[in-house]
């Protein structure tokens, strides 16, 4: 199903001429319109400097609290459709009779945690409106930060809304919710008892299917109250990452990528590569990884690549003789392919996170991609049946196919040219690429209309957005305490006392990787254990941009990983079937990139030789 299709169904669903029908509509309307201005200002920005020396006043910190507004909007839009991340789908094993019971708990501890977010927020809110900062004249600063406690509070409701369809259970939940309010208030946060019995309930809530930003929200609220500390300093750090210089770039290629998933960009590429490499043995894979890289890269979100591509790419599968599970093995494993590939999210984050420049991350990520891209390319090849009836190259389809995705094709190269040419900041690259991708799918083509369907694509960007700023702010709280707990310093101590081998470093990361893929969604990943990792690799000689490829090469796997592989729930969603069947089809495809990450891992090369070329 793609995400028109998942719209779709959203507005079908909705009561009509109704307040909440028209609260939807404005939230939606909300996102579209920031995100408009995201693109606009920057690029707007860029053509005064060039042309009349001159600029728009403000403009870099208006789409750097854009952002903001985005984050939170999109957030709440998110809790509203009930499609927040979660780290733990362990709710759906218990039994039927108990579930009603598991969700209402998870909803009262989600739903306390995100007031207590939303309480910590106003506490920033009331000091920074005391502080009587502009963002420019007459527009205070603080006018835009309330976006934060009003945000928690929108998803703090929602998070109660979805806990049943039963008023009677919501009613519950909301009781339980003022109870675990309530308790929190009065046992002092210093005691002993109120954190074991917190991170209890907490842990229990995350097993149960509560949000991810509640888990990380919720611990980080329970030990900056252990050691009396303001719970503030959560939204303080959340604020930061959001204003954060090349933050906007997520958001903007990000929507890129949805403009070219939701018109007919896949149907040409896929037209592209059968063209190309129809008349060689898998063919048919070698279209389905490139396919996929390709829109993941942009979307940077695999998930998105598998809803939006599965339906096309599965036919072509299993019409060259693929058998089914080898077909559904390789259009899982393939979501995951353009995560390294520039301007993918969590390029982005970990150039964010670990403070190095965002050209290099993306320079250094394009042969290692490269490396997994062909391992499951060489893989689908040697599964592909061997007397099947190939296509005969021809090429006037060749060129025909190429002509009429020339536009789609170029995309990468106005991307990476924009932001390598010093032509453009990294902020307006990511605005003329949006740009660019919309009035291909809208001028263009007309696959998209830019009044009926436009909305729609911006408001299920801002869903995905939202959804992974909520994990990045709080999760830099989480990570703000264990970095005041000097727990980076004691890991580098330890480490280099027990390790002394770079190698056995390097071995024993790739371990802690997998696992902590299996367990940790990518995003809260990148924010928790960066920091950690960037000073471990920098006491064994680990330059940080090697370092955060074999990082991410070693997460690209944790999407094909239970419990918390996102690959597998969502291929399981798409092609409806079982998670178990997912996982024995995709099993060969991990053991495949496993063998890409070891290549990334001990051969250096392969991430340094582009940032050298290019001079960094």
């Amino acid at each position: 199903m793609s995400v028109a299709a998942i719209s779709e169904a959203r507005v079908a669903s909705r009561p009509p001429k109704s307040f909440r029908s028209f609260f939807r509509q404005t939230e939606d309307l909300g996102v579209t319109l920031v995100l408009s201005a995201m693109v606009l200002l920057p690029l707007l920005e860029a053509v005064l400097r060039r042309t009349l020396h001159t600029g728009i006043p403000a403009s870099i910190p208006m789409v750097q609290h854009a952002v903001l507004l985005v984050g939170m909007l999109g957030g709440a839009i998110a809790a509203r459709e009930g499609r927040l991340l979660a780290l733990s789908n362990l709710e759906s094993r218990i039994p039927e009779k108990l579930r009603p019971y598991s969700r209402i708990f998870a909803a009262a501890i989600g739903a306390a945690t995100t007031l207590f977010l939303a309480l910590a927020a106003w506490q920033f809110v009331e000091t920074e409106r005391d502080a009587g900062a502009f963002l420019y004249p007459p527009v205070r600063a603080w006018w835009i930060e309330l976006a934060m406690p009003l945000g928690f509070a929108a998803i703090a409701m929602r998070i109660l809304w979805k806990a049943s369809e039963q008023w009677w259970q919501r009613v519950i939940a909301i009781i339980l919710t003022a109870v675990a309010v309530r308790l929190s208030a009065l046992v002092p946060g210093t005691s002993h008892f109120f954190l074991w019995a917190s991170l209890v309930a907490l842990s229990l809530a995350s097993l149960l299917g509560v949000p991810a930003f509640v888990t990380l929200g919720g611990a980080a609220l329970i030990l900056f109250r252990n050691v009396d500390q303001p719970i503030a300093s959560i939204p303080i750090a959340h604020y930061a990452l959001v204003i954060n210089p090349i933050l906007p770039t997520l958001p903007l290629f990000t929507l890129a990528g949805y403009f070219l998933a939701e018109g007919g960009a896949a149907k040409r590429l896929v037209r592209v590569f059968s063209a190309l490499f129809g008349a060689f043995r898998g063919g048919p894979a070698l279209v389905t990884v490139l396919v996929c890289a390709f829109f993941t890269s942009f979307t940077g979100a695999s998930g998105v690549t598998i809803l939006a591509l599965g339906g096309l790419l599965m036919p072509v599968l299993t019409g060259a003789r693929y058998s089914e599970k080898n077909a559904l093995g390789l259009l899982t494993g393939s979501g995951s392919l353009g995560l390294l590939l520039p301007p993918c999210l969590p390029l982005i984050v970990y150039a964010i996170v670990a403070h190095v420049p965002i050209q290099q991350i993306f320079l250094g990520g394009i042969i290692p991609a490269f490396v997994m891209i062909i391992a499951t390319s060489l893989w689908g090849i040697y599964t592909g049946p061997r007397d099947c009836e190939r296509t005969p190259f021809e090429w006037r389809e060749a060129r025909q196919a190429l002509w009429d995705a020339k536009w789609e094709l170029l995309m990468p190269l106005v991307a990476l040219v924009a932001l390598f040419s010093g032509f453009a900041t990294p902020v307006e690259a990511a605005a003329l690429t949006a740009l660019y991708a919309l009035l291909i799918e809208t001028v263009v083509h007309r696959d998209l209309h830019i009044f009926r369907d436009i909305p729609g694509v911006m408001a299920e960007c801002g869903l995905l957005i939202g959804g992974v700023l909520l994990i990045l702010g709080v999760s830099l709280g989480f990570t703000n305490y264990l970095v005041d707990a000097e727990v980076p310093t004691r890991a580098v101590e330890w480490t280099t006392r027990n390790v002394h081998s770079p190698f056995l470093f390097l071995l024993l990361l790739n371990v802690f990787m997998l696992v902590v893929g299996c367990l940790i969604e990518i995003y809260p990943a990148i924010v928790i254990e960066v920091p950690l990792l960037v000073p471990l690799g920098a006491a064994y000689g680990i330059d940080p941009i090697r370092l955060g490829i074999i990082f991410l090469a070693n997460l690209e796997l944790g999407y094909l990983t239970p419990p918390v592989g996102l690959n597998l729930l969502m291929s399981s969603y798409r092609f409806r079937k079982p998670i178990g069947e997912v996982l024995r089809s995709v099993l060969p495809v991990v053991a495949v990139l496993a063998v890409g990450v070891l290549l990334i891992t001990y051969i250096p090369a392969l991430t340094t030789m582009l940032p050298k070329l290019f001079g960094y």
